[in-house]
């Protein structure tokens, strides 16, 4: 986990942003970038090139889905691996979201002792 990486937050929820980007600047060492919205999240997406983005599903105005299909539409953002932060579904991927590439579901509440070994896991960083 001594590789720099660079890590969106796009939540709606100020609380969950800011433990979740106090855990992974802590336990990973990971440099963040927090949205507060989708259309922030892709802005941010284009501009910071993240290494991964955790997006929520459930936002006001545009949704997590809505949010990923416009990343995966832009060639500047389409290969950035995403994991959906989601109390819906309990953190199993639904169909139509594999379809688009998420990379994984976490269901929150997410422990945010496992959440930097649960990243990596997925996305096979070492």
């Amino acid at each position: 986990m001594n590789k720099h990486r660079r890590i969106l937050i796009v939540d709606d929820e100020q609380d969950i942003r800011e433990v979740t980007q106090i855990v992974l600047e802590l336990e990973g060492g990971w440099e963040v970038v927090t949205a507060s919205s989708g259309s922030e999240g892709i802005a941010a997406a284009e501009r910071d090139r993240p290494d991964a983005i955790l997006l929520d599903v459930m936002m006001p105005d545009m949704d997590g889905l809505e949010t990923l299909k416009q990343l995966r539409q832009n060639p500047d953002t389409q290969s950035i691996p995403v994991l959906f932060l989601t109390a819906k579904g309990q953190g199993k991927t639904l169909p139509e979201w594999e379809a688009l590439g998420i990379a994984a579901a976490i269901a929150k509440p997410f422990d945010p002792l496992k959440l930097v070994p649960q990243i990596c896991g997925i996305l096979n960083w070492d």
